[in-house]
């Protein structure tokens, strides 16, 4: 079903899949792109404040987009646009191996475009939660959304 920004409802709430971690994805992740002792390392894991390895917050910030934009796909909507950034991002717990992340928003906004008329953009409070519900990272993004052709 074609979405488009005029079908997106202030309140609408929705659920975006689940995916475990496993330790070879998080070592393997911040490797390449944050290669931070307790990321990457077991023994120095060991000895931090987490107590073992976890996951980059830029890790669980892309396994979240994985399980959004896939999501999207299977809905087949075409009318999403892309992102200019979002807010207030935070890691609230530490992701570990064998967490099963899940991601969940709400619209909590909605905005035409005054210099693009074929636009709109919303907003949408984002969780990503574990398998106990304990909400790890939260940010506010903003979606743009294509509008309904005028016949």
């Amino acid at each position: 079903m074609t979405r488009y920004f005029e079908d997106i409802e202030i309140g609408e709430k929705s659920e975006f899949g689940s995916r475990t971690v496993t330790k070879e994805e998080i070592l393997e992740f911040a490797t390449e792109f944050d290669p931070q002792p307790f990321h990457i390392d077991e023994e120095a894991a060991e000895k931090s404040i987490y107590g073992g390895i976890i996951a980059s917050g830029w890790h669980t910030a892309s396994l979240a987009m994985r399980l959004i934009v896939d999501e999207m796909l299977r809905d087949h909507s075409k009318t999403g646009v892309g992102s200019p950034g979002f807010d207030d991002l935070v890691w609230l717990k530490p992701v570990r191996p064998g967490d099963t992340l899940s991601v969940r928003s709400e619209c909590i906004g909605k905005t035409e475009s005054r210099s693009r008329p074929d636009l709109g953009s919303c907003q949408f409070n984002t969780e990503v939660l574990n398998q106990e519900g304990d909400v790890v990272m939260r940010y506010t993004a903003v979606g743009l959304y294509m509008r309904r052709p005028q016949s």
